[in-house]
């Protein structure tokens, strides 16, 4: 019997599980997922109409979180990095200040799992780091902060 192989934390009481962290999204993945294709053809009218602030709102409404809604999480992530491709860098400015700082906390986990993704990078990394850039410029590096300590990941 190898010991590297033995989770000695069956075997502990006390053991934190990722579930007892925060409280699980309250929606079932199937609701979770017809919620974030709903919100992309949302997204979808709001860009024809040039609308980028409402549909940066619409995309970060209530994002999906926990377990087991993984497509919902990543159709969101395409969602929002659609979004941040379609805008000019000049109305970024603009944009991150009108969101509450909530969604302004919700963008910067997006940009952050965007730039995670990997592939990614290359696509649209350049500009992933401008959104970054201005974010911060508006949010403060706070933002940054909430989003690393946040356990609900995006």
């Amino acid at each position: 019997m190898s010991y590297r192989k033995i989770d000695i934390d069956v075997y502990d009481e006390d053991v934190l599980q990722e579930s007892e962290l925060y409280e699980p999204d309250p929606r079932d993945p199937a609701q979770v997922l017809s919620d974030a294709k709903q919100k992309q053809a949302a997204v979808r009218s709001s860009l024809a109409k040039g609308d980028i602030p409402g549909a940066l709102d619409i995309a970060l409404d209530s994002a999906p979180y926990g377990p087991d809604v993984d497509e919902a999480k990543n159709l969101t992530l395409q969602t929002v990095v659609s979004i941040l491709n379609s805008t000019k860098s000049s109305e970024i400015p603009a944009v991150v200040k009108a969101l509450s700082q909530d969604s302004q906390d919700t963008l910067m986990k997006y940009i952050y799992k965007g730039m995670g993704m990997p592939g990614w990078g290359d696509v649209s990394g350049s500009v992933l780091l401008g959104w970054h850039e201005k974010l911060t410029e508006v949010a403060g590096t706070g933002c940054i902060v909430r989003v690393m300590t946040d356990r609900r990941t995006v």
